[in-house]
């Protein structure tokens, strides 16, 4: 009888035990769920960039849901509201561009839909110039400076006089697709090149001078001009581009890697479709002088930058490599559903199946 009673009261301390157990779980687990549901958002969880889904935003005012409905990657929105949070306040499109995480083709698709509202813009009075002279005066304090030579400016030299190491790699980088800068319009025109630095620097920059003492005639030039070797002083001689296009021209032309199709051209926000009419009866593209990309063993790195690779494609062939390997020819991916027809269409011509070139 007493053995019976001593086993009623064990089972009910361990059921009291185990009850107490599953509370305590439960417990911990429901906030770890509600937890996971607003983690930061990685570089792997951009929002997939299409164009016809994107809307103008303000980075100076749009929340998170607002940018995101713009069509704004999740880390970069997160990132630019981080920066407003921290003092930051955008005054000109090219300030975004140096936005953590953002990449140079990134900024190309979102350079269009970016409105820098009118109390944040830079504007064009004596009051603004004096503001930057004075910060300019202000920051020249810190760091000594001595007159250079902008076309024999490395990225090294650059980042000794205010420069971030990437500011100063997309100055040299834009200087060599343009030819060289030749005024310091041009020279603000580098999207990595801020109002106060361009007032800050102005004094010390040699440019390049004019060969006044000997008139030499431009080269020839035989039409239609081969775009893909084409430099800036063969492109301003196309009847439909401007001085400004010149620069978009050939920026895109890096990051593809070369145009495949004078169509290609057609793909430019400032391209109209009557200017790309004179254009395209002047231009010819040159596939063979395309830099090709080895799918199979390409870095991350230089997949991302490409226009034509979204971050979703971008997932699939690496998570795919990483499981089974590469591809044989541009259909074994599509039949893998890597890329859809049209993706595989404009892509394919720049993709290279062999082996690695540098094994």
């Amino acid at each position: 009888m007493q053995r019976d009673r001593r086993h009623r009261v064990e089972a009910l301390i361990w059921i009291a035990i185990l009850g107490i157990t599953i509370l305590i779980i439960s417990l911990y687990i429901e906030p770890i769920g509600r937890h996971a549901t607003i983690s930061q958002p990685t570089q792997q969880d951009s929002v997939v960039m299409a164009t016809p889904s994107m809307s103008p935003f303000d980075p100076n005012e749009a929340d998170y849901k607002t940018l995101i409905s713009a069509g704004v990657p999740r880390n970069i929105a997160v990132n630019l509201i981080r920066w407003r949070e921290s003092g930051k306040v955008f005054r000109i499109k090219e300030d975004i561009a140096l936005c953590y995480d953002m990449t140079d083709s990134l900024y190309f698709v979102l350079e269009p839909y970016i409105i820098i509202g009118e109390k944040y813009r830079i504007k064009p009075n004596q009051s603004n110039y004096t503001a930057l002279e004075h910060k300019a005066h202000e920051v020249s304090k810190e760091i000594v400076y001595n007159t250079f030579r902008i076309d024999t400016a490395t990225a090294a030299y650059l980042r000794t006089i205010g420069f971030s190491s990437r500011q100063a790699e997309l100055v040299v980088r834009y200087g060599n697709m343009i030819g060289g800068y030749r005024n310091i319009e041009e020279f603000e025109e580098c999207y990595a090149v801020d109002s106060a630095m361009a007032a800050r620097l102005k004094p010390y920059i040699i440019f390049p001078e004019k060969d006044t003492t000997t008139i030499v005639a431009a080269p020839a030039i035989t039409f239609p001009l081969e775009v893909n070797s084409a430099d800036s002083a063969s492109l301003i001689r196309v009847r439909g581009i401007g001085p400004k296009s010149i620069g978009h021209i050939l920026r895109y032309r890096e990051l593809l890697g070369g145009y495949y199709s004078v169509e290609q051209i057609s793909e430019l926000k400032m391209v109209t479709a009557e200017n790309f009419q004179q254009i395209s009866q002047q231009i010819w593209c040159d596939s063979s002088k395309i830099k090709k990309i080895y799918i199979n063993f390409a870095r991350h790195k230089e997949l991302e930058l490409h226009p034509y690779i979204t971050d979703r494609t971008l997932k699939r062939i690496i998570n795919h490599r990483e499981l089974k390997g590469g591809w044989s020819t541009i259909e074994e991916m599509i039949d893998k559903n890597i890329l859809s027809h049209d993706e595989a269409a404009r892509i394919a011509p720049y993709l290279d199946f062999g082996t690695n070139p540098e094994e």
